[in-house]
């Protein structure tokens, strides 16, 4: 009998040190000496601190900066711990909402966005959330009807405000694949360092 089990033993033995520790080890090394900025989280500094990562949006407010789409991301409610709250962009929460489309809190929700985003058509990401409640990005034409607020409350030329917006437009990947987008956390790094 343990003639039988010895084997077996020394293989699950081998095998999770291989696949379990090794392997992921190896991923983790390789990742980190060809893609460091990546494997770091692709974080972002300005002045030796930490603001953001490239890859998770951010809930800005202020008119002066654009506004990423709606995040559906919550925590849990200080008063009650057995109830959440809304927490946009919560990186610890990171999901969509699961609402239904007759869903009366999400029927409020879009609506109160479609009348912040202004004369309609309205581009699809000005009200609706990503899956994960965290996308830094948003399209050209949702960042288009913000150029004209954006430069009002910074007092800019809206013309200027425009052209950083296409400096901070990515197009598709080779030509073909994804969407043209706007990284907002990039748009408004660059809004920062703007001169009037």
């Amino acid at each position: 009998m343990v003639s039988h089990l010895r084997p077996a033993l020394v293989l699950v033995a081998l095998f999770t040190g291989l696949t379990g520790v090794a392997l992921p080890l190896g991923f983790v090394g390789f990742g980190r000496a060809a893609l460091p900025f990546q494997a770091g989280g692709s974080l972002i500094e300005r002045d030796g601190k930490v603001i953001g990562s490239a890859l998770l949006g951010q809930n800005f407010t202020e008119a002066r900066y654009f506004q990423g789409r709606p995040s559906a991301t919550t925590d849990t409610d200080p008063a009650d711990a057995s109830k959440t709250v809304p927490a946009p962009y919560n990186a610890g929460a990171s999901s969509g909402s699961n609402a239904g489309p007759s869903a009366k809190a999400l029927l409020d929700r879009v609506a109160a966005d479609l009348d912040k985003a202004g004369p309609t058509p309205v581009p699809g990401d000005a009200v609706t959330t990503s899956g994960s409640g965290l996308d830094p990005h948003i399209s050209p034409e949702n960042a288009a009807r913000q150029v004209a607020r954006v430069a009002a409350a910074r007092g800019l030329p809206a013309a200027q405000v425009g052209a950083l917006l296409a400096q901070n437009t990515s197009g598709r990947l080779l030509g073909l694949i994804g969407e043209p987008r706007v990284d907002v956390l990039a748009l408004n790094l660059a809004l920062d360092g703007a001169k009037p």
